[in-house]
């Protein structure tokens, strides 16, 4: 069996450059220099999520990021003006946060439980 090398989801999105702004600049995401105004990748740590604008997607995807300091990335969103959708709540697998992007996504993030 072939082995999988990696899984990006692909998030429908409107505007690409406010997707970006928000990926790139709030979560601090790298940008493809390959990308256009209608599909591009970002990248952070190792990992990845196609942006496209229209056709390809669905709207109001869940993603779950693991992340080292969810009540840290939660005063960061906060900082930055992210819509913020639940506070860091301590749940059975980490201590999750909740912020919609400009698309309506939800990103659940996660850490290590308090």
């Amino acid at each position: 069996m072939q082995h999988i090398e990696h899984i990006d989801p692909i998030l429908n999105v409107a505007d690409v450059a406010r997707s970006l702004r928000f990926y790139v600049d709030v979560l601090h995401f790298s940008a493809s220099a390959k990308g256009t105004d209608a599909f591009t990748h970002i990248t952070r740590d190792g990992h990845g999520i196609y942006l496209c604008r229209g056709g390809q997607g669905g709207p109001n995807t869940w993603l779950y990021l693991g992340i080292e300091d969810a009540r840290a990335m939660h005063q960061h969103l906060a900082a930055h003006g992210a819509k913020l959708l639940q506070e860091p709540t301590n749940k059975p697998w980490g201590l999750e946060i909740r912020v919609e992007d400009p698309d309506g996504h939800v990103l659940r993030m996660a850490s290590e439980r308090e």
